[in-house]
């Protein structure tokens, strides 16, 4: 079933609407409409990781595979929580480095706590994690 669309009105100071769609015109955003949808959801996932709804996301992490038992000790925090773990990608930058994506899935604090445990390990250089939502909320 497709979504019905409802028109509504917005009073917005002219300086913020000319700054908004700035942004828009920056992301490629191709009217108003497709600008506010954007920044609505976006604004509604980030609402979800403050609660404990069921998100899926990825950890990026790039470390020096060389540093002693960092593979190890990333392993073994991934293994640890095999249950919100779907995948992950190693990828050798170079000689030194590699990347990881790590696909979870799970309770919004849980994979927080998980992202923070893989990102926090000493001797990884940096990481990030990326939200998304399954647009299905846990009781």
């Amino acid at each position: 079933m497709a979504a019905r669309l409802t028109r509504f009105s917005v009073s917005v100071d002219s300086d913020l609407l000319k700054s908004f769609f700035g942004m828009a015109r920056k992301h490629g955003w191709r009217n108003r409409s497709e600008a506010l949808r954007n920044v609505m959801r976006a604004a509604l996932v980030r609402d979800e990781w403050q609660g404990n709804a069921e998100i899926v996301g990825t950890v990026t992490i790039v470390y020096d595979h060389h540093r002693r038992e960092l593979t190890e000790r990333l392993t073994s925090i991934q293994h640890d929580h095999h249950d919100a773990v779907l995948a992950t990608t190693h990828i050798h930058l170079d000689h030194d480095n590699c990347l990881e994506m790590i696909a979870v899935r799970g309770r919004a604090m849980k994979v927080q706590a998980i992202a923070d445990a893989l990102i926090g390990t000493r001797g990884v250089k940096h990481g990030k994690l990326t939200a998304a939502t399954t647009g299905r909320k846990l009781s």
